[in-house]
Formats: structure tokens, sequence, C-alpha cells
């Protein structure tokens, strides 16, 4: 008995979706697995140039008179890494027995949340980091010949009680400032760095919403 139209048109597509559905779920684990490895690779790298870079200002302030400025910065930095370190083991915990698009949904919203956690740090580290800094070139050699300047020079800075008062305000109004956009500061760096990879994931997300729908 010959097939109908009606026959054919409805197994044609039943035949053509077995065949479609493996490749795009090959795809999308393959897709996944790269944006998922990418991210922990940079994340990685990251983490161990401030534990680098602040190791070396530690040693570098040890031998230019910048101690108590690059003590504070080495241990800034290192509380960073620690806060993020403990973030990013709880990505264990997403489950990876489960299809491409569950995992990929998962780890799109641990990192939503690993963004917000740091977004809300940065109100807090930029204004430290500024003045951990101004407190180094404060207390170095070169920051203690500068004041010896000041004070010895009458008329230039305003002094109460022996306190620079223009540059406590300064300093103070910079503060709050690092404070206050601290998080747009901060999204501007996520930016720089995982911009890309962002993107990426971005995309992929728009075409697993569109093709539940």
């Amino acid at each position: 008995m010959e097939k109908s139209i009606e026959h054919i048109w409805k197994h044609g597509f039943d035949t053509e979706n077995g065949l479609i559905a493996p490749k795009l779920n090959d795809l999308y684990n393959r897709k996944s697995k790269h944006i998922v490895d990418r991210f922990k690779r940079m994340f990685k790298f990251n983490m161990w140039f401030l534990i680098i870079f602040s190791s070396l200002f530690l040693v570098y302030s040890f031998f230019n008179d910048f101690l108590f400025g690059g003590v504070l910065i080495f241990v800034l930095f290192n509380s960073l890494v620690l806060v993020n370190k403990n973030l990013f083991k709880s990505l264990k915990n997403i489950d990876t027995n489960v299809s491409s698009v569950a995992y990929i949904t998962s780890f799109d919203t641990w990192l939503k949340g690993q963004v917000q956690m740091n977004k809300k740090l940065a109100h807090f580290y930029y204004p430290l980091l500024f003045v951990s800094f101004m407190l180094g070139l404060w207390f170095s050699g070169d920051g203690q010949a500068f004041v010896s300047e000041i004070l010895g020079s009458p008329h230039q800075i305003y002094l109460y009680n022996g306190i620079p008062v223009f540059w406590v305000i300064g300093m103070s109004v910079v503060t709050a400032l690092l404070a206050i956009f601290g998080g747009a500061i901060y999204k501007f760096d996520l930016y720089l760095m995982y911009g890309h990879v962002y993107k990426k994931l971005d995309e992929l997300m728009l075409d697993i919403k569109e093709l539940n729908n």
C-alpha cells in the first residue's frame, strides 16, 4: 500500500528530528564545555596573577621603603583571592551528570551569583586599595620627605593639629567615590577580562531560550 502524503510528511519530520537532535546535543555539549573550560582557565590565571603580583610588589616595597603599603596591598589582594577561591569551589556542586542545557544553565546561575558577590565586595576593596596605597606612600621615605617639605614651607597647605586638612579631604572624597562607584568599576574590569567569554555565554543562553520557546 502506498504511503499517504500525511504519513510521509509526519514520519519524514520524525526522521529528520531524529537526525538533528543528536547533532544539536553534541553541538551544545561542545559549546558548553568550551565556555566553562575557558572561564576556569582565565579565572585561575587571574587568581595566580594577583598572588604573584602582590608577592612581587611586597618584595619591591621591602627594598624601596614602601613596606607598610606593600603589606596592606598584599593582604588585600590575597584576601580577595581566598574569597574567590571559595566561590570557585562551589562550582563543583553543579551536577555534571545532566544535559548540556541544564549544565550551562546552572553554570550561568552560579556565575551571576559570583559576579554579584564580587560586585558588593568591590564597594569595599577599591577604596581599601586606594587607602592602602596612600598610607604606604605617606609612611614611605619619599612620603615623609614630602610631608617635611610641606611642614617646612608655611602657607602652602592648611594644617590642623599638624594634619594636612586638604590632603585628608581629598583622600576622603576619592575614597567615597570609589566606594560609591566600586560596583561599576568592577563591572568594567570584568568586561575587560571576561568580555569575550560572557558574550559567548549570552549567545548560547539565547539559543537555548529560543529552542525552548
